[in-house]
């Protein structure tokens, strides 16, 4: 729909929040030394209104900031969808020839001397808004935007990356960019799993970043882009360790090493290591203990709900069975949730069976701490029982909120009875009769 050189790709709730954005970006593009095959300008997604401690993980770190900030040192950062520069050169592909000729005279290098009320443009306008001129073409596949994927940002800057295109990601201290969040959980949640079921679309594909990529790009920026498509499979360790060895402490199964054992020190080590150094990141970018420790608790969340719904959906889909189809996330201020995120509280309002995995976790995860304390107290039993006893309590630290909702809480952001009883009815069926050999 444009002839012009460069393009800003922006969504529909984001708006500019410095004036000084076009010129930086100009000053990036113009320097044929900052990057010789520079095909885009990335801006971090930021956002207004969010609460103290953005109690939904709602700044996103780690895909918005710290990991762009590493990738921009190897051949440039993905495209995230939002705030982005591209030159119009890079939706074309490598030769020009290989574009559609019907629209040819849309080509970057072409000027057009015609003033855009002229009649034959508008009609070109009208042809190429209708979409036709991509039939039985390489359109959406190897020329502009790529379809296939409900990421397609994701799947777009993968794949001009793979073409040799370069990016840089911009990061002032002034958000070039200020944008709208979901401020109710079930829009959290429901926004996670339309990414992850994109990203599977891209992972269990020709085009996976390990396969495909390894070809095209570096192997580092190809583990960058391997962490993304391989997101909605962290559901199955999560999963896991939020059932799994509360599960076998409850039936008296120790499944980890003895505090006296050296294994059990590895252990600690990689948790403390991997936490340790994801809360360091948050420090390193200016936020703060209390916003990270809600983010890794929605790490968590959004893992044993969003991607592993995601997942479920996924494989439905390919076995020729119906699924919901697309969504968009809803960000409407409606006042009384705006009243409930305001004050920092988890919006469970809304009963869905996405929360109902995280609710049946925060029940089996609190009863085996009961019940392994009980044990402790009668045998000493301590040293065995000390990894499961604190994976419990880790859980049940995270889940406060849940168990909140479920129980103290009268507003309208309180946990559905509907997801209580199922929650209540599935933790008691894995507990099985553990509970009746004290």
């Amino acid at each position: 729909m444009t002839n012009a050189p460069i393009v800003l790709t922006q969504d529909c709730d984001m708006y500019s929040n410095d004036p000084l954005t076009v010129k930086r970006t100009l000053c990036f593009i113009s320097d044929p030394l900052a990057r010789p095959r520079l095909g885009y300008v990335q801006y971090p997604q930021r956002y207004h209104g969010l609460n103290k401690d953005h109690i939904y993980g709602g700044e996103v770190l780690r895909l918005f900031v710290a990991n762009p900030v590493g990738m921009n040192d190897l051949q440039g950062t993905s495209y995230v969808g939002s705030g982005c520069f591209f030159r119009h050169r890079v939706f074309f592909g490598r030769p020009m020839s290989m574009v559609p000729p019907e629209i040819q005279q849309l080509g970057p290098d072409r000027v057009v001397e015609k003033p855009i009320t002229a009649q034959s443009i508008l009609e070109l306008a009208h042809h190429v808004a209708r979409c036709n001129y991509e039939n039985d073409t390489k359109w959406g596949f190897q020329f502009g935007f790529r379809y296939g994927s409900l990421v397609e940002d994701y799947f777009t800057g993968f794949q001009l990356q793979c073409e040799g295109w370069e990016s840089i990601f911009c990061h002032p201290s002034r958000p070039a960019f200020l944008g709208d969040i979901p401020i109710s959980l079930i829009d959290v949640v429901s926004q996670t799993k339309r990414w992850a079921i994109g990203l599977l679309e891209v992972c269990v594909s020709k085009y996976n970043p390990v396969g495909y990529g390894a070809r095209y790009m570096g192997f580092f920026v190809c583990i960058c882009y391997a962490l993304y498509a391989f997101w909605p499979f962290l559901s199955i360790p999560i999963t896991i360790y939020s059932f799994l060895p509360q599960i076998a402490l409850l039936n008296e199964v120790y499944i980890f090493p003895k505090v006296t054992d050296p294994w059990f020190f590895l252990y600690v080590f990689l948790f403390i290591g991997a936490y340790g150094q994801d809360c360091y990141d948050f420090i390193l970018f200016d936020s703060t203990y209390n916003r990270w420790w809600n983010d890794q608790r929605m790490w968590l969340i959004r893992g044993l709900s969003a991607s592993s719904f995601a997942l479920v959906e996924y494989i439905i889909k390919h076995l020729g069975i119906a699924t919901q189809g697309f969504n968009v996330t809803s960000k409407v201020q409606d006042s009384e949730k705006s009243k409930i995120y305001d004050q920092g509280l988890m919006d469970f309002g809304i009963h869905s069976p996405m929360f109902v995995p995280f609710t049946t976790a925060s029940i089996v995860n609190l009863i085996a701490l009961i019940i392994g304390l009980i044990r402790v107290l009668n045998d000493w039993s301590l040293e065995k029982l000390s990894m499961q006893l604190f994976i419990s309590s880790f859980g049940v630290l995270n889940n406060l909120p849940i168990y909140e909702a479920m129980i103290l809480r009268s507003d309208k952001g309180r946990m559905s009875i509907n997801t209580i009883i199922i929650s209540t009815c599935l933790a008691f069926i894995l507990c099985g009769g553990a509970t009746l050999t004290l």
